[in-house]
């Protein structure tokens, strides 16, 4: 594996002239419109499986099938008045929307989403130059990732704030620390990754997954890939964790003074988050564009776009599954899951990869690290087991303090 060719984008690496520039500016507008597209056509499927499974007609007036219902939507929230409640601030107001949907999009920069991964390592040609297939591929690709997750909080909270109503700002104050909460464990499974691929870059964690057996769901023991598909849904708002915007919540959650066009971006963001989370497990987890196997009568790039395509439809309709099966949590239990299982678990097990790794660079007994390090991790979860249980039994008989 040369993991000089992940080390940025080569249409950069020498003097930068027009055609570079128009080459960076066709790729801005290409994402622009597939994540748009995307984003429509998510709208669509989730709402046409939604009915199939619950035995519903779903949307079918507006164009064959109801493709036309995503249109339509978008056109009636263009059309329909928009306010400023009374005692909002207006600037952090129509602030707050653009800060929860531009960092979907800056997020989507550095997905890998296709190339020629056999021959030229993820490079394609255009005119003349080559380049990657994807906006962007900066040495902390990833580091980008999660602080771009972690700036979305901002237009949650301040959408709460802003809106000058007690509601939206309770509901946005829950969102905001579902958010913070479950993006530790996030971060911790992304460590993993990083850990395990030895680089920060989207573009070289690609690369490394050139099999199934290099994919970095074997590479780290899985776990990490379901503790990540777990905190990204809470961090998303996607049920089970919707809990912002439940009926039985605070009104509409943050968004509730929101209409038109404020309310679409709310809107489009969190659809938008979905598509760009799946292409962020697709591209930390199972190889990204990379494939199975070769498709023999198709061009390498072509074939790369389509198993890019595939992944990103699997893990979009597991998050629809999820929505049309799974009851919603409590509040309690959501802040439990993520603060009391998902990081003890997520940092115990990045310090047993660690140590694995540290044991085969040291030529250490491994069968003996394994032993002393599930003996070291189940006693420490013993202990905080007995921690969580006398915490417990304080908070019943009226002894704790908080």
């Amino acid at each position: 594996m040369n993991l000089v060719l992940a080390s940025g984008d080569p249409l950069l690496a020498g003097d930068i002239g027009l055609t570079e520039v128009l080459i960076v500016l066709v790729k801005v507008v290409a994402g622009f419109v597939f994540l748009l597209s995307a984003v429509a056509v998510m709208i669509w499927f989730e709402r046409r499986a939604i009915a199939l499974m619950q035995n519903r007609i779903g949307p079918n007036r507006a164009g064959p099938l109801g493709l036309l219902q995503t249109a339509a939507d978008g056109i009636k929230l263009f059309l329909k008045e928009d306010f400023l409640p009374a005692k909002a601030d207006r600037f952090v107001y129509r602030l707050a929307p653009l800060l929860a949907a531009i960092p979907a999009f800056l997020t989507f920069t550095v997905i890998p989403v296709g190339g020629d991964w056999v021959n030229h390592g993820g490079q394609i040609s255009l005119f003349g130059n080559w380049t990657y297939l994807q906006l962007a591929d900066p040495p902390v690709g990833i580091l980008l990732v999660l602080a771009m997750s972690s700036l979305a909080v901002y237009g949650v909270m301040l959408a709460g704030w802003s809106s000058g109503s007690k509601y939206p700002l309770l509901g946005s104050v829950r969102a905001s620390a579902q958010m913070i909460s479950y993006e530790a464990a996030l971060g911790m499974s992304v460590a993993t990754v990083v850990l395990v691929a030895g680089t920060l870059s989207t573009h070289g964690m690609v690369l490394g997954q050139d099999r199934l057996a290099n994919w970095n769901l074997v590479a780290t023991g899985v776990l990490p890939f379901i503790v990540f598909i777990i905190a990204a849904t809470a961090e998303l708002n996607r049920p089970p964790f919707d809990l912002v915007e439940a009926e039985q919540e605070l009104v509409g959650g943050f968004q509730t003074e929101y209409a038109s066009i404020g309310f679409m971006l709310f809107y489009l963001a969190e659809f938008m988050n979905t598509v760009t989370m799946s292409a962020i497990i697709v591209t930390l987890f199972l190889g990204g564009p990379q494939g199975l196997f070769d498709v023999a009568f198709l061009p390498n790039q072509l074939e790369s776009i389509l198993w890019f395509f595939l992944k990103l439809v699997v893990f979009l309709f597991m998050y629809v599954w999820f929505r049309a099966t799974l009851p919603r949590l409590r509040y309690d239990q959501l802040m439990n899951l993520g603060w009391k299982v998902l990081i003890p678990v997520m940092f115990g097990w990045f310090m047993l990869l660690a140590t694995v790794r540290l044991a085969r660079d040291e030529d250490w007994n491994l069968p003996l690290v394994f032993v002393v390090s599930f003996a070291v991790l189940g006693a420490c979860w013993a202990l905080l087991t007995a921690a969580l249980r006398a915490s417990a039994r304080n908070r019943e008989s009226g002894r704790a303090v908080f």
